[in-house]
């Protein structure tokens, strides 16, 4: 669909735009768009953003609720806004007034995954240090007395099924060697409500830079984003970088502190070298890609081993 799109003379950003959009509609993965990954109260919220890597503009969405078109919404933030970033019921707002219609997130799928969720006593959560003991029962939760400060950074890899979330992540590189780049995601399921991600943060989810290059990671935002991976794999091909060694980099710097981290970077320079990465963990031992180019009759999945 993206690539449909600049063929059709649309812009770098209007393919990023539809690419995502498209996926939003076929609920890629039951992890992007409507009818997926339900939060702690059963409701479906999405996060998107979408950057310009001519001007540095970027649009972002986190925690929209009740409109499906997230990408969308956040491409309006750059036309019609000065900011960068609308969450939760004041992006929705903003939405409708920008004519997008109010619709229904949930699905029977979701309700069914939510459901289950709750008989199995609210497990795998988000929850740590709270009363009742969140590995065994669902809340209301209370700070715990004792506060065990010692940060576990494989909590997450243990509880939750590497499968359970996901992200569409696009970078895009027309003609011209301009670049744009996005991302659209329902989050982790059984998240916190309010929990943002990786995915609509810039130089985490996404970056673009058309003097250096684009990149999109996916995986375990909580973790991820700390480390900004989008930002610093186009910062390692401003130096020169293989665009596969960038990502390497990146995968490896965030495995010194969280080496059982789910996730993977995509990363593409300005002349149009491509390449990714994961982090290798058990179930997850290679990370499967899609790229068309103009040397390709078609879209061709590329596969790399994780490091």
């Amino acid at each position: 669909t993206a690539w449909r799109t600049l063929q059709m003379g649309g812009s770098e950003l209007d393919a990023v735009e539809k690419g995502c959009g498209q996926c939003e509609i076929d609920q890629c993965d039951g992890s992007v768009g409507y009818g997926g990954s339900p939060d702690e109260s059963g409701e479906t919220t999405l996060d998107a953003m979408i950057m310009d890597g001519n001007t540095m503009q970027v649009g972002a969405v986190a925690d929209l609720r009740r409109v499906k078109n997230a990408i969308g919404v956040a491409r309006k933030v750059i036309e019609h806004t000065k900011h960068t970033l609308l969450v939760g019921e004041s992006a929705s707002l903003f939405a409708v007034r920008m004519g997008f219609p109010y619709e229904d997130l949930t699905t029977s799928k979701s309700l069914s995954v939510y459901a289950k969720w709750l008989n199995q006593s609210c497990q795998p959560n988000y929850w740590k240090n709270v009363v009742p003991d969140s590995s065994e029962s669902c809340g209301p939760y209370k700070k715990a007395e004792k506060v065990i400060c010692k940060e576990d950074w494989t909590i997450s890899q243990r509880r939750i099924n590497v499968h359970n979330h996901d992200t569409i992540g696009m970078i895009v590189i027309g003609e011209s060697g301009t670049i744009a780049s996005g991302t659209s995601t329902n989050g982790g399921v059984h998240k916190i409500p309010g929990r943002v991600g990786d995915s609509p943060i810039a130089g985490a989810g996404a970056y673009a830079d058309s003097t250096a290059g684009g990149a999109a990671a996916t995986g375990d935002g909580d973790i991820m984003m700390r480390f900004l991976p989008s930002y610093q794999a186009v910062e390692y091909m401003r130096m020169g970088t293989d665009p596969t060694v960038a990502c390497q980099k990146v995968i490896s710097r965030i495995q010194k502190y969280a080496p059982k981290f789910f996730g993977a970077v995509i990363c593409a320079n300005a002349t149009g070298s491509y390449g990714a990465a994961c982090n290798r963990i058990p179930g997850f031992t290679q990370f499967h890609f899609m790229v068309y180019s103009p040397l390709l009759s078609q879209p061709s999945e590329q596969v790399v081993d994780c490091i």
